[in-house]
């Protein structure tokens, strides 16, 4: 028996040493196989298992390596690399406490050791990197948990743990194909973490694919039925989905009450689905000006395009409004930002159209002058300018302040301005399609006098003031034939 343990001994050496040289040589795989045999040759040597712990860390497969750390360390508790080993493997795999007690195993053994008290500081630091992230993240600060993790990761290269709740943030933050992408390198290694599998869908979500996503959160409770934040994001997704569609449903009925109620209940089941919410303030902002809602309108086209800023149907929704309600200069700057985006000639006509409504806003306006509509007919026209004139006409300004007199005599003249281009078809046109019309040489001024003689005739009145009561005087005789 004491010849056969010898002869075991000699060859578990031997295969130890063409370990060790494979090892030097930096390949792994071959140093792990016969470390392995070294083992079945002989079990109860700490070395052997110590060295195959080394061998497999350097192949990053951490979890085997801290088993073989901790049967090295059970063979032999004075075994110092081998509590070195078994720390970093713990480290590696984002145990910091569980580390911390072996480097501490390794500085009583040696007190000296740098390494040990490097690592004990490492150690410190990842303890102080979760303690800020389960913070930030509380905060719902995921730019911190992102910064943390990374710092973490550094550490703890293997600790999927952090890699998720790194994934998780990065997605919270919309930055999906950052989180996708550690998921996924997550699912090469274990298609079945949960975890990872509720990343997938949770991007998925968050990029409004919701079938897709519910499929993955399915799976992930499927793998396991406690993940609370799976199961959460399910039901949201479901929910989310069933209330936009029926939303949708109402608004095809032409029932807007209702699709700006449906839309209202939809925005309200998760606060985090950044796309799908962008979507649904503008369909409520389509159901609201349906509904005359129109500043409510704006403000939820305002805050779609806080939550995406390349969403270019609430562009042209807020554009509208703003059309609708005349600011064109809100008009002007949104569609600017749609034509720059997507040049189409549909979006070159609407930004002309717009730009030319400003320009149109920046002149007087004589149809509010005469307090008709854009579409009034000409006896409306007639009828308008009658009142108007009457209203602003000097003679019932006569015993008012110098400065009401004053006032009035402009209002008077506006008057006489605006029929003569309205009351003119030619003028008209060239006046509601945004012509200039002094420019043009269409339009003299607008004096009342243009409906009976030429204002030179007059020119004997030096007096402006003289001059609008003489023309007012005109005036009363060009009534007599409207």
């Amino acid at each position: 028996l004491v010849h056969s343990a010898m002869c075991d001994l000699c060859l578990a050496e031997s295969f130890k040493e063409q370990g060790n040289a494979y090892y030097s040589k930096k390949d792994y795989s071959q140093a792990f196989n016969y470390y392995t045999k070294a083992i079945d040759a002989c079990p109860k040597n700490a070395s052997y298992y110590g060295n195959r712990a080394a061998t497999l860390m350097m192949l990053c497969r951490f979890r085997e390596a801290l088993e073989d750390s901790q049967q090295a360390v059970r063979l032999d508790d004075c075994f110092m690399k081998g509590h070195l080993r078994e720390g970093k493997c713990h480290l590696s795999l984002g145990n910091a406490m569980a580390a911390n007690r072996c480097f501490q195993k390794v500085l009583e053994l040696e007190p000296s050791n740098r390494e040990a008290q490097q690592e004990k500081k490492n150690a410190a630091a990842l303890l102080e990197y979760q303690r800020m992230a389960d913070f930030g993240f509380e905060k719902r600060d995921f730019r911190k948990v992102v910064f943390c993790m990374d710092r973490a990761l550094a550490l703890a290269s293997a600790c999927h743990r952090f890699k998720i709740l790194k994934a998780e943030c990065l997605a919270l933050l919309g930055r999906y194909p950052e989180a996708q992408s550690v998921a996924s390198d997550i699912l090469r290694m274990d298609s079945t973490n949960a975890d990872a599998l509720y990343v997938r869908g949770l991007c998925l979500y968050y990029e409004d694919c919701i079938d897709k996503a519910v499929q993955f959160f399915v799976q992930a409770l499927r793998m396991a039925p406690d993940h609370e934040k799976a199961r959460l994001a399910c039901r949201n997704a479901k929910a989310l989905k069933a209330k936009k569609e029926e939303g949708n449903q109402a608004f095809k009925n032409n029932n807007y009450e209702a699709a700006y109620q449906l839309y209202t209940e939809a925005l309200a089941i998760d606060p985090n689905n950044i796309k799908t919410n962008a979507k649904l303030y503008c369909n409520r902002a389509t159901a609201g000006a349906k509904l005359k809602k129109v500043d409510q309108a704006i403000e939820d086209c305002t805050n779609a395009i806080k939550l995406d800023d390349t969403y270019i149907k609430a562009y042209l929704r807020r554009a509208q409004c703003y059309m609708d309600t005349e600011q064109y200069e809100e008009a002007v700057r949104d569609y600017e930002k749609v034509y720059q985006t997507e040049k189409t000639s549909d979006h070159k006509q609407m930004l002309k159209k717009a730009q030319m409504e400003l320009k149109k806003s920046k002149r007087k306006d004589y149809y509010k002058v005469l307090g008709v509509g854009k579409n009034a007919t000409e006896d409306e026209i007639k009828k308008a300018y009658r009142k108007r004139a009457l209203m602003h006409h000097p003679d019932r300004h006569s015993s008012a302040t110098p400065e009401v007199q004053k006032e009035e005599e402009k209002k008077f003249k506006e008057v006489g301005e605006a029929f003569t281009v309205l009351s003119d078809p030619k003028k008209k046109v060239r006046y509601d399609n945004g012509h200039d019309l002094e420019d043009d040489g269409c339009f003299d001024g607008g004096d009342l006098l243009d409906l009976v003689g030429n204002p030179g005739d007059h020119d004997c009145l030096n007096n402006s003031r003289v001059y609008i009561r003489k023309r007012a005087k005109t005036f009363l005789r060009v009534l007599a034939f409207l």
